[in-house]
Formats: structure tokens, sequence, C-alpha cells
């Protein structure tokens, strides 16, 4: 399916069926649209801290938070915050996620520009990896620009 573009505040798009958004493997949300999602589900964070702690989230993966709605999908994409995002860890993430929202029945997945941001990878090769596993899913992968238009920390991708 093709991928659909938005600009406005993620969090206020009232047709998706989950959120998903790029993290690290070190257990730390401390920018950018992470820090959103902390606050928001404070028990996904501590829930994600400790999966990172015992090393059952490492990039490629996909730890789903579906104790709430919209679910929330958090896709590792780096290793450390310090050494950002990978595009193969954006794939394999990407590729666990539909996957999942296809055997969950999740037909719509908001989210920012992951790995472009504060992971450090140029906007057009994070979106051809985007489009290119949006092509091969029947779900509906749309990705806000702005992401969140209320708070000044969040940095959108080059």
């Amino acid at each position: 399916m093709p991928v659909e573009y938005r600009t406005g505040d993620l969090f206020a798009q009232p047709d998706l069926d989950a959120l998903a958004h790029g993290c690290n493997a070190a257990g730390a949300m401390g920018k950018g649209i992470a820090v959103f999602f902390r606050d928001r589900w404070p028990a996904m964070y501590r829930e994600y801290r400790a999966r990172c702690a015992d090393g059952r989230f490492t990039p490629g993966d996909v730890f789903v938070w579906d104790a709430s709605r919209p679910a929330v999908l958090n896709l590792c994409t780096e290793k450390h915050w310090r050494t950002g995002a990978t595009l193969d860890a954006i794939e394999r993430s990407l590729r666990a996620m539909v996957a999942h929202c296809e055997s969950a029945g999740l037909a719509r997945v908001g989210m920012p520009r992951i790995g472009a941001g504060y992971g450090g990878l140029a906007w057009d090769a994070v979106r051809d990896v985007i489009e290119r596993v949006g092509a091969a899913t029947p779900v509906l992968l749309v990705v806000v620009s702005l992401a969140v238009a209320s708070r000044g920390e969040h940095r959108e991708g080059p």
C-alpha cells in the first residue's frame, strides 16, 4: 500500500490504530518525539527500559505496547543514542512492525520521520525504506512530518 504523508501533530490523528517511533536499545527516551511517548505511556517506558536492560530489545526489533489505543510500536532503530540509527535496523523493525500489524488487525500506523531527526540519517534514504516496506503490506503507513506541534524540543530531520 502506498505511504501517506501528513503534516500535523502525530498524537492528534484520530484515524490511526497505532503510533510508531524509533528508539534505541540503551533504555533512553530523552530527546525528540520519544519524550512524548515516554510521558504519555509511563508504564510502557518502564517495560521498555527493562527490556533494554536485559537484552530483549535490540536493533531491528519492535516492542509492542498494546495496553492502549492507539497501540504503541517502539521500533529499535539504533543500538545507542550516541551511535545513531541505521537503515538496516529501520527496515528490519518496520518489517517486524507490519507483520505484527497484519496479524493483529492494525490497519493504519502513524509515525514521525523515524531515524531522520536525532537518528542522524538522511530523510531521502529513510523515506525509500519506508516506501519499500509500505509497498509490500496492506497496512497503511502514515508519516506525520511535524510530529508534535506543541513542544519546542522535537526536531525534524533534514
